[in-house]
């Protein structure tokens, strides 16, 4: 028995989910009974779950911890082929903080609180309990590695595991840039939107953050119809503000899209209707 599959199998044993890595640290693709999700993956519905098929084909949602499926016949090719071993952190409820330089692990031995660390070819995991939302590059050499992501299983490392910080959540909550919305003339009768309530705009609102929130694919096509559908409906009737923007800006960036992209996001919607 090969290491890698022999390092899957041990912390399967400790209800860690596993999946095989190629050289590059790379997932294996698809494998031909599902390729682009045919099998009907749950990586792409509101509700992520591991796929279906028991083959390593949808990288993070392939993470198992049975070992019939590790040891099993359709896993055997991707084992055979394993550089390392790769292991879903918020599926065990943890949280990867990804420090990929020396002035990274400076930064978080300043503002982080100390807790498990696992030394890495560049820089180190600092393993943190509670699982958030993955973003990349949320600062230069920091990414966040917890739901919907997979870590490379370097060891169980060094120190205690600590509860997650909110100073690791608030990494991922992003200042929304300044927004310019067109400014189009107050309708008559006091400013009142006529034809739409001020519930209703919130509660438009909500669902557009709702929406772009439960995002599992696709997160730039999501906010960019998010947007034109909101100035769609509110964009030239003088009820919708900075605010309510900003609103959809921070929940966009905090599902990792930059401040650029939501303005040229906006920028293509207004363009899209005409305004």
């Amino acid at each position: 028995m090969n290491a890698p599959i022999q390092s899957a199998l041990d912390l399967a044993t400790r209800s860690v989910p596993v999946l095989p890595l190629r050289a590059g640290k790379v997932p294996f693709g698809n494998c031909p009974a599902c390729r682009d999700n045919a099998c009907g993956g749950r990586p792409n519905m509101k509700t992520p779950g591991p796929c279906a098929c028991p083959r390593p084909c949808h990288a993070w949602a392939a993470a198992t911890t049975d070992p019939a499926v590790i040891t099993g016949p359709a896993w055997e090719p991707a084992w055979k082929h394993a550089a390392a071993v790769a292991y879903h952190p918020g599926g065990i409820g943890l949280t990867v903080v990804d420090l990929d330089h020396a002035d990274a692990i400076t930064w978080a031995r300043r503002t982080l609180p100390a807790t498990r660390t696992v030394p890495t070819t560049r820089g180190e995991h600092w393993i943190y309990r509670g699982a958030m939302s993955s973003v990349n590059a949320v600062r230069d050499g920091v990414d966040i590695k917890s739901t919907m992501v997979y870590a490379r299983w370097l060891g169980p490392g060094t120190g205690t595991v600590t509860t997650l910080p909110d100073a690791v959540r608030a990494l991922i909550v992003r200042k929304p840039s300044p927004v310019r919305l067109v400014t189009v003339p107050v309708p008559a009768g006091g400013g009142e939107c006529p034809h739409r309530s001020p519930v209703y705009l919130e509660r438009g609102i909500a669902m557009a953050e709702q929406r772009i929130t439960e995002a599992t694919g696709a997160v730039h096509a999501t906010v960019y119809r998010t947007f034109l559908a909101v100035l769609s409906a509110h964009g030239r009737c003088g009820c919708l503000t900075d605010a309510h923007a900003a609103r959809l800006f921070a929940a966009a960036q905090a599902k990792g899209e930059s401040a650029r992209h939501c303005t040229d996001a906006w920028s293509n919607a207004r363009t899209a209707l005409g305004m």
